[in-house]
């Protein structure tokens, strides 16, 4: 069963609930059964009105954005789609300034089984300054028709069952399904929709019937919602469309499982997708923290309110827009303390274990940059070669040029496994080893090709 759609639309989204200083870009996406040989891969995306220019054409507040998509086959290093796309949209002012919404749109592409690198390059339509860069690994995998199978979660701001607007590109399968890209749900959008498909349900050939279980597990691994459906044999694939209202849960990141399983021995499947919720208003009482530990028994428990702030300078640099709009919103200690434990602990690289693996190692970077790239006036965190070392990590060389006779002191740092290998140019134009950013190859960073010319000595 496969989905029809058209290439690209624009649908304006009545919520738009974070800001970051780049461009507001946000992507998904969910893959569905085509045949054989190739499936069909959805993008949502998001792009936020707030930070793009306005300009007036014919009497009307207009903006725009460009969008270059890219997707790569890993292994043949063949590039399957290259496109570039021009967006333009009448906006409202209000006050002088734009409402708050968001851009959605769909891409849709048959791809053939494979690995694939997406790259997403995104600008202002004017201000070209004014982007963002994203890429995603998307493996398509052979479908095994003997059995049973879930597509991809497709979430949803809303669901419109039997429509007539057939020319939507959100239209399939008698439905309009209106995405999300940005996965987040709150006082705005107080219920979660989602769409999947269900596969080879005819072709099960055991006695047992089969039962639909919808769980959504918060991050510390507590069930907090459930409800379960019999599902038919007598259609080979079915849509499954639902609705969970999260109206009362509490701010934090969740999981929807869908798990399609038979009553006697048929083999079970799952698929699943994380969402946010930022309900700031309703208390969490019910979390079940790794090994009973909570915020007042954790490191975060003794920290006071400079500590805490001094702690965010520097996942700042990591955090996601929501996050980071979601801390400055705070005004008590222990909802900071409360953040920062929960920050850490969804990022746990083995949550197995009793020590937070990823928070010792971006301890150690902390530790690394305020060591080694500390100035007179700043602490290591708060330089450029800091920030780099937060974020990627150390790199893989570095050229380090302190005494060229003819410039000033400069070093290029190397990433090889970064966009296919990234370089970081800084240089200390004060004297008082405050190495600025000149220069990066790095999508998204500061780009300056004739950045030797603000090193040449006097």
């Amino acid at each position: 069963m496969g989905i029809r759609g058209g290439l690209i639309t624009l649908l304006f989204s009545a919520v738009s609930l974070f800001a970051q200083t780049k461009l507001e870009f946000e992507f998904d996406y969910a893959r569905f059964n085509l045949d054989s040989v190739s499936s069909q891969l959805e993008i949502y995306y998001s792009i936020g009105q707030t930070k793009l220019t306005v300009v007036e054409i014919e009497g009307k507040q207009t903006v725009s954005a460009n969008i270059n998509l890219i997707i790569t086959n890993k292994e043949t290093r063949q590039v399957l789609v290259d496109k570039k796309y021009k967006i333009n949209s009448n906006v409202e002012l209000i006050n002088n300034e734009l409402t708050r919404k968001n851009l959605i749109g769909a891409m849709t592409f048959r791809l053939p089984i494979g690995n694939y690198f997406l790259e997403f390059s995104v600008e202002d339509g004017v201000d070209s300054t004014i982007s963002k860069y994203l890429n995603e690994e998307i493996n398509i995998k052979k479908p095994d028709p003997k059995l049973i199978s879930i597509s991809d979660l497709e979430f949803a701001s809303r669901i419109v069952v039997e429509s007539n607007d057939v020319n939507s590109i959100f239209y399939k399968n008698t439905m309009e399904v209106i995405p999300n890209p940005q996965n987040i749900y709150g006082q705005n959008m107080p219920m979660l929709f989602y769409y999947a498909e269900l596969y080879n349900l005819a072709d099960d050939t055991t006695k047992s019937s089969l039962i639909l279980n919808s769980q959504v597990i918060n991050n510390f691994g507590k069930k907090v919602f459930e409800k379960t459906k019999d599902i038919s044999k007598n259609n080979n694939a079915i849509v499954e469309v639902g609705a969970v209202n999260i109206s009362n849960f509490p701010t934090g990141t969740y999981t929807l499982y869908l798990n399609l399983i038979g009553t006697e021995k048929s083999k079970g499947v799952s698929s699943f997708k994380r969402f946010y919720v930022i309900n700031p208003h309703v208390k969490d009482t019910v979390s079940n923290f790794k090994s009973d530990m909570n915020v007042l028994t954790s490191e975060y428990g003794v920290m006071g309110v400079e500590e805490c702030d001094e702690l965010f300078s520097c996942i700042r640099y990591i955090a996601t827009s929501k996050e980071m709009d979601s801390y400055k919103s705070l005004d008590s200690l222990n909802a900071k303390r409360e953040f920062l434990f929960k920050f850490f602990l969804a990022r746990d690289t083995n949550p197995e274990t009793t020590e937070n693996e990823f928070k010792r190692e971006f301890d150690e970077r902390i530790k690394t940059v305020n060591a080694k790239y500390r100035t007179f006036t700043k602490k290591g965190t708060r330089t450029d070669r800091g920030r780099i070392y937060l974020i990627y990590g150390e790199p893989d060389e570095i050229d380090m040029h302190p005494n060229d006779y003819d410039r000033k002191p400069y070093e290029i740092w190397y990433y090889h496994s970064i966009e296919g290998g990234v370089t970081f140019v800084f240089g200390d134009l004060s004297g008082y080893s405050d190495y600025e950013l000149l220069h990066s190859t790095k999508r998204g960073e500061l780009r300056d090709d004739n950045w030797e010319r603000r090193i040449t000595a006097n």
